[in-house]
């Protein structure tokens, strides 16, 4: 059986700094946006602020995804991380329709928001999120890329209000308020939709899209005195732990040090293809595999 690999964590810190940031320029957006009359800002703040309660669901999680493992979650708690991605990203999509409700009749009857508060408050937003989403960059579990991807929205959102506040300044169009409400929740929607998938095929189990079962099989086949592969399971713990379990068919009399050693390089050969976690079993080309 295969040993866990730790690595070193950043991701309860990085989550911790991108809360406090969002959370403290949320309330500023609400009150921005009621002084500017913009539907946009408020759309945003209401984003910002969805996105500062699931912040702080995630670092909960990720905190949670840090224990040990014991009897109770044998293979420790690293899944719970994606738990709180999955609360993230429908928290995102309730929010994004309630924001296309809101700027929909705005299409209809436009109203002039304070444009040069939308500048102010635009720019600020692109400092503040811009400063979250560097620290979450680098960020490999499934969590810190559904944080980072709402992020990089943001600052995508503020651009956006940014060009068209600028915009309603020296023209009369007041009609791109709404439109940019609309067109930066179905820019959301659609990232979003991408994270829920990527997060229920890891609760399902399925093969991670980074790992090649193919490349597994071949660079395993190639050990000596390996006479084939099979039984193959590949699963992701939280899209960044990846798990193998595998059977091994071997050439028969080999000692407890044989079997070792091709245990040894099978480990090391599968680690270099992303996986964190192995267990194998041996086989003879004559006994009867119980496939399970």
């Amino acid at each position: 059986m295969g040993h866990t690999h730790h690595h070193h964590d950043h991701s309860e810190g990085n989550i911790k700094v991108a809360f406090f940031l969002n959370l403290g320029f949320a309330i500023v957006e609400i009150i921005g946006g009621l002084w500017t009359n913009s539907v946009a800002i408020l759309s945003d703040a209401l984003h910002d602020l969805g996105d500062s309660l699931t912040l702080g669901v995630s670092w909960y999680f990720a905190k949670v995804a840090k224990r040990d493992r014991n009897k109770k979650y044998s293979y420790g708690y690293k899944r719970f991380s994606v738990l709180g991605a999955l609360i993230n990203s429908i928290v995102l999509v309730s929010g994004s329709i309630f924001i296309i409700i809101e700027a929909v009749p705005r299409l209809f009857d436009p109203v002039k928001p304070n444009t040069e508060g939308m500048i102010y408050l635009a720019i600020g937003g692109v400092i503040v999120n811009g400063l979250a989403a560097f620290r979450l960059s680098k960020g490999h579990s499934l969590n810190e890329k559904a944080v980072y991807m709402h992020l990089l929205e943001d600052i995508l959102g503020w651009v956006a209000v940014l060009i068209g506040a600028l915009v309603m300044h020296f023209w009369d169009f007041p009609v791109i308020d709404p439109i940019l409400s609309v067109l930066i929740a179905t820019f959301i929607l659609y990232n979003v939709f991408k994270n829920l998938r990527e997060g229920f095929r890891i609760i399902l189990q399925g093969t991670p899209s980074d790992i090649s079962v193919e490349k597994i099989h071949a660079t395993i086949r190639e050990i000596p005195r390996v006479l084939g592969v099979h039984d193959c399971h590949i699963w992701s713990m939280d899209g960044s732990y990846h798990i193998l379990s595998i059977h091994l068919v071997i050439a028969e009399d080999l000692s407890l040090s044989e079997l070792e050693a091709i245990k040894t390089e099978t480990k090391h050969r599968v680690s270099s293809l992303g996986i964190n976690h192995t267990t194998i079993e041996f086989e003879t080309d004559a006994e009867d595999c119980i496939k399970c």
